[in-house]
């Protein structure tokens, strides 16, 4: 996607495709006088005819217009409201991309002062931006066909600023969306792929790739080294499966100085979970491949911090492995140790996510970061309480937990905090370790975060629960690319 600000709109310009953005007035044309003019009073005509009243999201759409040097006027409604809330104005813009989406529409001339007024300029620019991203991407699905070719079709958007310092406002929300849409679109590419395709070792080389195209410097750990560092519970789950587990580390530098602590990213890189002895249910199991969306959205972020260059140091971990049914394979009642020394007992191989991550909480201390946030597909209860609009968040310290919160409210990728207490703790206790990897059929995102927690315990910290929202939903089979812009917006908030 290429986008361009103008200074002004020029009816005599030729272009593919003119949008313009108008308020529901007695008279709407007054707001585009010249245009109305030019067009033989186009605007007048339709609203006469009732075929425009600028309804809130309301497209109409005009092909080769008489007076005017382009293939199709858009007229885009407003709405009435004095104001719009972001919400709101992406529901807008939304709607018309998926309008131009459908016109296949590759070049397009913006003239949005109208919803502008309503919200502002950056906001506007920003969900223009990604949502053109969300309503045009398109999955490659052959592997080899993914490595060679760009999904979808590219598009020119160009935007009309009324002055200079509007047009500094569209050109930084522009900057913004484009780098989330590219880590979105990465996001929901791996998501996407199956899982003979994206394994362990196929996440660890797209990481390499990653570095060498954006600058970041990248170790990648096989199960030799992890066995040295003591990652009992993390090859636990690999056990069982071919494919060797992979402990992937991104570090990104933006800072002045590259020793300042950075912010962590930890995502769980399930590529693939059968659920291990604890088979689950053949029904969706196809579903499974998204199990490292977690994963994923590192993966994204790290990216779109990248082409933004915030001037933040950050670290992404990612430990990747798949949970399969094999004679090696973790059972229910085994006894597993961490990193960290606590010993594990594994009443639920499918409770397997958390055991992968809670080494890497542990790895991760090692940067001594500024805060950590732990991104998993991890539980199917997440998906009772929030459905698959919102993820959860819980955390050891308030203060991350609340920035996590407004970064969800900001980018519309949103978040509800649920407790962590002692009283959900207890439900870890067992009789043979020092903690149980489940806590019974209750409460269960909670008591997930809470097995966590206990890994987190040196660090500020919030766990984000994406299992609802990763996929499925609005979004429907297919990924939603998912946290990248709770957590890209996270990151820019602390620069």
């Amino acid at each position: 996607m290429k986008v361009h600000i103008k200074s002004s709109l020029n009816l005599k310009a030729k272009t593919a495709c003119l949008v313009v953005a108008l308020k529901p007035l007695k008279k709407i044309s007054s707001q585009q006088s010249e245009l109305n003019a030019a067009s033989d009073k186009l605007i007048d005509r339709l609203q006469d005819k009732d075929l425009f009243s600028a309804k809130q999201g309301e497209v109409t759409v005009v092909s080769a217009p008489a007076g005017l040097e382009v293939d199709h006027l858009v007229l885009l409604g407003t709405g009435a409201e004095r104001t719009l809330g972001t919400e709101e104005t992406r529901e807008v813009l939304s709607r018309l991309a998926r309008k131009l989406k459908v016109m296949g529409v590759d070049d397009a001339t913006l003239e949005l002062a109208a919803l502008i007024s309503k919200s502002d300029a950056e906001t506007v620019a920003r969900h223009l931006v990604e949502a053109v991203g969300d309503a045009g991407y398109t999955y490659v699905k052959t592997p080899k066909a993914y490595e060679h070719k760009k999904p979808g079709k590219d598009i020119k958007l160009s935007l009309c600023a009324a002055d200079r310092k509007q047009a500094a406002l569209l050109k930084q929300g522009s900057n913004v969306g484009q780098a989330i849409d590219s880590g979105k679109t990465l996001a929901k590419d791996l998501g996407n792929m199956p899982g003979n395709v994206c394994t362990p070792t196929y996440l660890a080389n797209q990481a390499k790739k990653l570095g060498r195209s954006h600058g970041l410097k990248v170790k990648i750990l096989n199960e030799k080294e992890m066995g040295e560092l003591g990652m009992g519970s993390l090859l636990s789950v690999s056990k069982g499966s071919r494919e060797p587990a992979k402990l992937i580390v991104m570090e990104y530098f933006g800072a002045k100085n590259k020793k300042d602590s950075p912010h962590a990213l930890v995502g769980k890189g399930l590529t693939f979970d059968a659920g291990g002895i604890s088979l689950k249910p053949g029904p969706k199991m196809d579903e499974m491949k998204y199990d490292m969306c977690g994963a994923a959205s590192v993966f994204g972020t790290m990216l779109a911090i990248a082409e933004m260059k915030l001037p933040i140091n950050v670290v992404g971990v990612v430990p990747s492995s798949e949970n399969l049914p094999d004679g090696l394979a973790n059972k229910p009642g085994d006894v597993v140790t961490s990193m960290a020394g606590r010993t594990i007992e594994i009443l639920n191989t499918d409770a397997e996510g958390r055991l992968i991550l809670c080494d890497a909480l542990t790895y991760t201390e090692r940067f001594k970061p500024k805060s950590v946030i732990d991104i998993a597909t991890l539980t199917g209860a997440v998906i009772v309480a929030l459905g698959h609009q919102t993820a959860g968040v819980m955390g050891n310290d308030q203060e991350v937990v609340d920035a996590v919160l407004e970064a969800g409210e900001q980018s519309l990728d949103f978040a509800w905090q649920l407790p962590i207490k002692d009283t959900y703790k207890r439900q870890l206790k067992s009789d043979y370790a020092d903690l149980a990897n489940i806590g019974g059929p209750s409460a269960g995102t909670i008591t997930a975060a809470c097995f966590l927690s206990y890994f987190a315990e040196n660090f500020k910290w919030a766990h984000l629960d994406i299992a609802g929202t990763a996929w499925g939903g609005a979004a429907g089979k297919r990924a939603s690319g998912r946290a990248v812009p709770i957590l890209t917006q996270y990151l820019l908030n602390q620069k």
